[in-house]
């Protein structure tokens, strides 16, 4: 070979890896904020947002197009005061509404995701059994101790790439809309134009309210932050180190919006295709996410349904351990324990012990006579009860320069914030007009 020919060799090389730098930098940028959108839809969100498309069909589309700006702001909000503060949103919380305040809502927390992940670890059992025909009860005990055995076992800085890989099981709902015949028409007036009509649109507008904007996804980001300043060497929080502060903002705020953005395609996916199939054939009536699955099966054929399954699946692997990892980094947080999943059981066994009682008294749930649907109601109206308070604590704390320092959040994330907890206050007053 000649040196002209190695040299033009060795620029084509330079040049693809540089090309491929961009886009690896960029999944390098991802991580809680992608995670937490992730495992906003997990199964019970996936229940909600196949109801909607097959009761109301496209009309509705634009509640996620509403719903992006408004979780982002809060979740951005979240994510700042981990990585500012170097502390949990309870420890933040308690500076503000007190420790009795901030005890009663991380309870009612612990409360609404043991009923949570009981509900999505059901949904699973039973997308497992359609799909092999094994035990639902027994698929369910066993993605529990799955679920609980990994975050015993695997230290945060390996953990947190499996929960990023999991996330490409949401995907599995894209595909789905591209194997359907779709009025992508009606889909575009669905996603712009706001209608609501209908028995029942005001509620499942306040069910997918609840839904995409929930508590625990509030705790997770903020403690994923702390977690992220523990991993890497040097890192520190941005009170101690303004200098670090321009490159980590801009990376938390491309993190969330990106994973705030994949939430919510996902979840406009999933009524989609619910929509073009069940609405269209007249199913309009959904329970859980496997009773999506089943009624798919018939109308849309065995790959939409092994998809949809799967998708239920492999959803609930990444929420199941948020949710009860939420709750641990909660109390741990307010009881002032050592609470990381970097830190081994017996190091840290206060915040492991919450993980492993939420998601065991999630599989007593699933064995006990308590309907999942409707423990999963009230799990709804409990978040939704909770999270006001929380929302109104993160915005006074990320406006208070005791905790934030010089990083207080620009105008107008404050006041998208507060609009979010608005929004959030009307919801939680209409569910308890409705329970």
């Amino acid at each position: 070979m000649t040196r002209t020919k190695r040299e033009s060799v060795h620029h084509i090389a330079a040049a693809r890896a540089a090309g491929l730098g961009v886009p690896i930098k960029i999944l390098k940028g991802l991580g809680p904020g992608l995670v937490t959108g992730a495992a906003d839809d997990d199964p019970s969100g996936i229940a909600t947002y196949s109801q909607t498309g097959a009761q109301f069909g496209f009309s509705l589309l634009w509640t996620m197009v509403l719903t992006y700006p408004l979780m982002s702001a809060i979740q951005l909000v979240a994510a700042q005061i981990g990585r500012v503060s170097g502390h949990g949103l309870a420890n933040a919380m308690r500076q503000v509404i007190g420790a009795r305040l901030t005890t009663a809502l991380v309870g009612l927390l612990l409360v609404a995701n043991t009923i949570n992940i009981g509900a999505d670890i059901a949904a699973m059992g039973e997308a497992g059994e359609l799909v092999t025909g094994l035990s639902a009860h027994a698929l369910t005990v066993l993605i529990a101790l799955v679920s609980v055995a990994m975050q015993l076992a695997i230290p945060y800085h390996r953990y947190a790439p499996i929960l990023k890989w999991l996330t490409l099981a949401l995907f599995a709902y894209v595909a789905l809309i591209l194997a359907l015949r779709i009025d992508w028409r009606a889909v575009a007036v669905g996603l712009v134009v706001p209608h609501v009509s209908g028995s029942g649109a005001a509620l499942t507008i306040v069910a997918i309210f609840g839904t995409t904007i929930s508590p625990y996804l509030f705790f997770w980001q903020c403690a994923q932050e702390v977690e992220e300043i523990a991993q890497h060497p040097g890192a520190r929080l941005l009170k101690a180190a303004p200098e670090e502060a321009p490159a980590e903002l801009r990376r938390i705020r491309f993190d969330t919006l990106t994973g705030m953005a994949i939430s919510n395609i996902v979840a406009i996916a999933i009524m989609i295709g619910t929509a073009a199939t069940l609405h269209v054939e007249g199913v309009t009536t959904i329970g859980t996410a496997a009773d999506a699955a089943r009624a798919l099966r018939p109308i849309a054929g065995d790959f939409a349904f092994a998809l949809f399954s799967l998708g239920i699946i492999g959803t609930g692997l990444l929420a199941v351990p948020v949710l009860a990892g939420s709750a641990a980094y909660a109390v741990g947080d307010m009881r002032g324990w050592r609470a990381s999943l970097e830190s081994r059981p017996r190091d840290a066994r206060g915040f492991y012990t919450v993980i492993v009682l939420a998601t065991m008294l999630g599989i007593a749930i699933d064995w006990s006579p308590i309907d999942p649907m409707r423990a999963l109601f009230w799990s709804a109206v409990i978040n939704g009860i909770a999270a006001v308070p929380i929302m109104v604590a993160m915005m006074v704390v990320a406006r208070r320069t005791a905790v934030m320092g010089p990083f207080l959040i620009r105008p107008l994330l404050a006041a998208t914030g507060w609009l979010a907890t608005l929004a959030m206050a009307a919801a939680a007053i209409a569910m308890i007009c409705t329970a």
